[in-house]
Parts: structure tokens; C-alpha cells; sequence
């Protein structure tokens, strides 16, 4: 068993959890942009119980990329090293505007905190297309695995448009949530009505960003991954169409899909690589020349089929806790 390979798969699977479940939490922290007080709070008692939960996923994809490719884990966070700076204190507001928001009735205090929520939603967000696009397009690194270029490198026009289309795949994705999660009639109709236009916008974003990334990047250049793309624009499809239908879960379900199959597709794009230099492609941080030894490989193996099943069983049962929708009369501050 190449344990290279295997641990190149349960990083796949890990990051491509954490766009689905952080995805539909910064969604729906975004649109909180412009929404009456009330409306705020019941999107807030919807992710309330599992955002936090969410972004295990996040810090549990770092640790597994810092165990199985250390080369990786520095030469990356040295590269973004400002824009994961900005993230963490974008998403450090965000943490601590859920604890703090409900603890007065001041409308000033609750609209200052409902702001750290949606800053804290879309700074990561954006951030997060940046990053995948430029790992995609290529980095300046060197052959000892060094970043040679700048942070406005990291702002070329193709990695801030995919910067854009994550940000409305997110917005999109979390307002699917909110309609399987909401109870208040009257807003669900509204914000079913505003999806599918927010559903139209990301698939032309993603048809104008995929031209471009065709170009600029190599993506096309693997079956499968035209394969997995394709896959994800048909759900993307589908999810729209039950938005128009009035079917929310094939909604949610069609659009979790579809980022599953954005990520896979991403990851079979890079396959073996993890960064691209765009120096070179023998200086390219590969699965192999970026890997720790076989016998720690080996031992995170034996932890990873212990653990992992272990958080998934959990993380399963809190959502089935916290399945029932939110009601206006199940937020304790309007």
C-alpha cells in the first residue's frame, strides 16, 4: 500500500468536508449582509450549534497536512503566509462574535457583532479561492522549496476571481442550508426567490471562471478531473432547478455535491503534486518529495482509522440534536 497516495486521499476527503460544511456556515454568515435584526439572529440559531464543530475540519486538514507533508505545511504557510494572517483574524472576530452578540438587548452591540460575523464569513472565503486558484496556476518556489514572490503575486486576476466565484458558491450553498433550516414561511419564500438568482450568478461566475482557469491553469489537462468538474456544474444545475422547484433538501443535497465534486476535481487536477512551481516543474512539491517518513506515515495511519470514524459519528449525532428548524420565536433577541 503506497501510504503516500493514502494519505494524498484522507486530505482530499478532509478539505473537501470542510468547503461543504464551512462553506454553507460562511454562506449563511454572509447573507446576514443587509437583513433586518430578527432575520440575523434565526441565522445564527441555525448554525449556532455546528459552526464551531465545522471548522474542526479546517484545523484538522492543516494538522494532517503538516504530519504527512511537512515540506508542504511550510513552504505553503510561508507563501500565504500575510493572506492566512488576515484569515485568522477575520475568522478570530467571527468566533468571538458568536459568544458575544446575544450577551445584551443593545441594538448597537448586536449589529456591531452580526458585522463581525459577516467579515469573519467573507474574508475566508474569498481567501480560501484565492489560495485553491494559485496552488492551481503555480507559485514562484525555488529548489529548496522557498517562496520567491510577493503577497500581491498571490492577487492576480484569475486566483481574485476565484476568490469571487467561492464566495457566491458559499452564499449560495449556506442559503440552501437556511431553507432546510428556517420556519418562518414568509422568509423562506423571499430567500428562495433571492437563491435562484444567487444560484444564476454563481453559474455564470463559474462558466466565465473555468474559461479562464482553462487557460491560466492546467485543469483540463486530466480526464478525470474534466470528469469531476463536469459533474459539478450538473449539480450545481440541479440544485438551482429545486431551488425554482420548491424542493429544498435536493437543493442543499445537489449543491453539497457539487462543491464535493469541485474539490475532488481540484485535487485530481494537482495529482501528485500539492504546489506548483511555477519556476520549474521538477521544484513542484510533489506527495513523494514532500513527505514524512513511512514509519510516521505508518503510525498516522494507525491513529487516522481510530479517530477519524470517532469525530464523524460525532459530528453525525450533533446534527441529528440539532435537526429540528428555527422558529423567530427561538431567538431570544430581536
Amino acid at each position: 500500500m503506497d501510504l503516500n497516495i493514502v494519505w494524498f486521499i484522507l486530505i482530499t476527503v478532509l478539505f473537501t468536508g470542510f468547503f461543504i460544511l464551512e462553506g454553507f456556515d460562511y454562506g449563511v454568515g454572509m447573507m446576514m449582509l443587509g437583513r433586518p435584526k430578527n432575520e440575523r439572529g434565526q441565522f445564527v440559531r441555525a448554525i449556532g450549534p455546528v459552526w464551531d464543530g465545522n471548522e474542526v475540519w479546517m484545523i484538522t486538514a492543516g494538522g494532517a497536512t503538516f504530519a504527512a507533508y511537512p515540506h508542504v505545511y511550510a513552504t505553503m504557510f510561508s507563501t500565504f503566509y500575510i493572506a492566512l494572517f488576515l484569515m485568522l483574524l477575520a475568522l478570530i472576530m467571527r468566533g468571538v462574535a458568536f459568544e458575544l452578540r446575544g450577551k445584551f438587548k443593545s441594538s448597537d452591540w448586536i449589529n456591531f457583532w452580526d458585522f463581525g460575523i459577516i467579515f469573519g464569513s467573507f474574508v475566508p472565503a474569498l481567501l480560501w479561492g484565492v489560495a485553491v486558484v494559485n496552488l492551481l496556476r503555480g507559485l514562484p518556489i525555488d529548489f529548496q522549496m522557498h517562496y520567491v514572490g510577493t503577497f500581491l503575486d498571490l492577487l492576480n486576476p484569475c486566483a481574485l476571481m476565484g476568490g469571487i466565484f467561492f464566495v457566491a458558491l458559499f452564499m449560495f450553498h449556506g442559503t440552501n442550508f437556511l431553507l432546510i433550516k428556517l420556519a418562518d414561511k414568509g422568509l423562506l419564500q423571499e430567500l428562495r426567490q433571492r437563491n435562484f438568482c444567487v444560484g444564476i450568478a454563481t453559474l455564470l461566475v463559474y462558466v466565465l471562471f473555468a474559461a479562464v482557469a482553462s487557460v491560466e491553469t492546467d485543469i483540463l489537462a486530466k480526464p478525470l478531473t474534466i470528469v469531476f468538474l463536469g459533474v459539478s456544474i450538473v449539480a450545481l444545475v440541479a440544485s438551482i432547478a429545486s431551488v425554482r422547484a420548491g424542493d429544498c433538501c435536493k437543493a442543499f443535497g445537489a449543491s453539497t455535491a457539487g462543491i464535493a465534486a469541485l474539490t475532488v476535481g481540484v485535487f485530481t487536477a494537482l495529482f501528485p503534486r500539492l504546489m506548483v512551481s511555477s519556476i520549474s516543474p521538477e521544484w513542484s512539491l510533489t506527495i513523494y518529495n514532500a513527505a514524512s517518513t513511512p514509519h510516521t506515515l505508518a503510525l498516522m495511519t494507525g491513529a487516522a482509522v481510530v479517530f477519524v470514524p470517532i469525530v464523524l459519528c460525532y459530528q453525525a449525532w450533533t446534527y441529528k440534536i440539532f435537526k429540528d428548524r428555527v422558529t423567530p420565536a427561538d431567538v431570544h433577541y430581536h
